[in-house]
């Protein structure tokens, strides 16, 4: 009785196991179907579509502008839809992915705020999926963006990465394993508003002295701009590039300056590398990830920006000295990382619709059988 007992036990065992790796097997980039899907990047200027193949590969793309954020959500869900209609008459689409600049909710359903876009808990997932007849899977488009460097850029091989996106703020993801790290209300990520400097300069989230206001492309924009409403003599080449208009100085223009070696610019570039090496030393003391991959636009400074952020992350780093550093690398797949990476996370979603397909064959088969007698 005891050995029956025994071979019951280790059978229960062996079925567990193998329940739980068929669930995690199931679940894996490794085993999603190979097909054709669709990836949606929605920010706060431009809806970017474009039909992705397993390898990544854009097959095509297509864009256009965002609908002006006082309009309804209808009319951005019309928006995705009328892009998503014109792909699938030349593709065959089997699921659709989608990455908003906002919070998305644990279960990548609902759309909880949208900073861009008038979307405030709007069940975008479901809406959309009822609309297209394909399933649709809706994520932060950072989230997707670290995705589609672990697969398929500079986050390849690494079971443990952090991506922090340089744009107007500061936006992030981790990865552990294969998986994106939501959090239990699913806004994980949102590095930009951690406090670095106490009661220092106003963010727009109502708090002061986030990271954001320090290392990002509003933060670069906003020094260059005060140093030319100063009249600074290091400001003059930026002033006469702009004709004396301040309020056109961009980031892209202060990172062209950059280029050509204009010291002002050089050395803002500097103090916003700097200032990004810090806050990667405090994620580091955090989460002690592998690899940090820095991507958004101001990331196209290149080592102007980056070089400066290792020094100060290796100056700032807790412990260092006795312990392994992460790497800092730069995005390789520009401003589609967020496309391509709903796009490829979307494949996960796409057995439903495969299984659809199949039944409705099924039943249009044996309904042929049973009318030819």
């Amino acid at each position: 009785m005891s050995m029956y007992r025994d071979r019951v036990h280790r059978g229960s065992a062996r079925a567990t196991v193998l329940r739980t790796v068929g669930t995690r097997e199931r679940r894996s980039h490794l085993t999603a179907p190979r097909v054709p899907t669709v990836g949606i990047d929605i920010g706060g200027t431009k809806v970017m579509a474009g039909v992705v193949d397993a390898d990544g590969t854009i097959l095509e793309r297509v864009r256009t502008e965002t609908p002006d954020k006082s309009k309804s959500p209808r009319v951005v869900e019309d928006t995705i839809t009328e892009l998503v209609l014109d792909l699938s008459d030349r593709h065959d689409v089997h699921a659709v992915g989608i990455g908003a600049a906002g919070w998305v909710d644990a279960d990548r359903s609902k759309v909880l705020f949208a900073p861009h876009l008038n979307w405030r808990n709007e069940p975008l997932r479901d809406r959309l999926a009822g609309r297209l007849a394909v399933p649709v899977m809706v994520d932060n488009d950072a989230n997707t963006a670290a995705w589609a460097e672990w697969r398929f850029g500079a986050g390849r091989g690494e079971d443990h990465l952090v991506m922090i996106t340089l744009g107007t703020g500061i936006g992030g993801a981790i990865l552990e394993d294969g998986a994106v790290k939501r959090g239990k209300y699913g806004v994980a990520g949102e590095f930009g508003h951690m406090q670095v400097v106490p009661s220092g300069h106003r963010c727009p989230c109502g708090n002061r002295g986030c990271w954001e206001q320090y290392s990002s492309g509003n933060a670069l924009v906003r020094e260059a701009r005060e140093l030319a409403a100063a009249d600074s003599p290091v400001a003059y080449n930026i002033i006469e590039r702009v004709g004396g208009q301040i309020g056109d100085i961009t980031g892209p223009l202060i990172t062209e300056l950059a280029r050509e070696g204009d010291a002002m610019c050089v050395e803002l570039l500097q103090d916003i590398g700097q200032w990004l090496g810090v806050g990667i030393a405090n994620l580091a003391a955090a989460l002690d990830p592998s690899c940090f991959v820095i991507g958004g636009g101001v990331s196209a400074a290149d080592d102007l920006l980056i070089a400066p952020a290792r020094d100060a992350f290796r100056r700032h780093l807790t412990g260092r000295g006795y312990r392994p550093e992460a790497t800092i690398a730069k995005a390789q797949l520009g401003p589609e990382a967020g496309m391509v990476g709903a796009a490829d996370l979307a494949r996960l979603v796409a057995r439903r619709f495969r299984r659809a397909n199949r039944r409705r064959v099924e039943r249009y088969e044996r309904y042929e059988r049973t009318g030819r007698r």
